[in-house]
């Protein structure tokens, strides 16, 4: 009988009881990173709940096909395969091949998610070159500068990482988008800086100017962030975490993680 502890995933039109995946020694996927994928939280255990967006994930993922030429999948298939897994897992990773083949998998929330949202997060300054992503609008299975980053950012005790340019501008985290408060307004990178069109973003952009609240979609030069009252980060599985430290080579910066800013973003949940 499954359960949330057991091992099994979606394949290629098959439900697999297992805890690998075998892949032929050419697979582009492996060699290369060629594959696009897109995780989502589901809600109420449905794909058609609004907050799952389960349209949006999907257009993302043809977006992204388009752009690379690559082959369409089954999407009922597709469909299929994330509902035979929505009964045990409230997170769903689904990855596309080249060639059209769909992979699903399933993990829970991060643990301390409560904690985080309550209380916020140190996130690291990753101010290396081998920290920027390639294809930044598309999510490839090439992650490894983002991967890279949360791993020195957790060795130094933060919980995230913060990922700039070459011109020292603050982009996004190794997995969301960033917001910040300033004179009573949410600002955010814009698309233009080369950061991933997060689904979530959208998602409160849309929330927020329903609400008549002003969004300034400016870059983050660092004379900018510094007189941030407040900022957080956002995806599509942890919704919105304040960042209450930032570690800096030199220094480190703080910031309100319970300002009341925050109830404006909150109030799309």
């Amino acid at each position: 009988m499954l359960n949330s502890n057991s091992q099994f995933f979606w394949y290629a039109g098959e439900l697999v009881c297992a805890g690998s995946l075998t892949l032929p020694v050419d697979e582009p996927g492996l060699l290369y990173g060629a594959t696009v994928f897109t995780t989502l939280r589901v809600y109420s255990q449905s794909l058609e709940a609004p907050l799952t967006n389960w349209a949006g994930h999907c257009q993302r993922l043809k977006r992204s096909l388009r752009a690379l030429d690559w082959q369409t999948p089954d999407w009922k298939r597709v469909r299929q395969g994330a509902e035979a897994l929505v009964p045990y897992f409230p997170v769903l990773r689904i990855t596309l091949f080249s060639d059209g083949r769909e992979w699903i998998t399933g993990r829970s929330l991060p643990p301390n998610l409560g904690d985080w949202q309550r209380q916020g997060i140190v996130a690291w300054l990753a101010e290396s070159s081998r920290f920027q992503r390639s294809l930044p609008v598309h999510k490839t299975g090439n992650y490894l500068p983002t991967w890279l980053a949360r791993q020195s950012a957790m060795q130094k005790g933060a919980q995230e990482s913060i990922l700039v340019n070459q011109q020292g501008d603050w982009l996004e985290t190794s997995t969301g988008n960033l917001w910040g408060w300033l004179d009573g307004e949410w600002w955010t990178p814009p698309l233009k800086a080369g950061i991933l069109p997060g689904l979530m973003r959208s998602q409160l952009i849309s929330w927020l100017m329903s609400q008549n609240r002003t969004i300034r979609e400016e870059p983050w030069c660092l004379d900018l962030v510094m007189e941030f009252e407040a900022i957080a980060y956002c995806n599509s599985v942890v919704e919105v975490v304040p960042i209450h430290g930032i570690l800096r080579r030199d220094s480190q910066l703080a910031y309100d993680p319970f300002h009341q800013g925050f109830q404006q973003l909150r109030g799309l949940f």
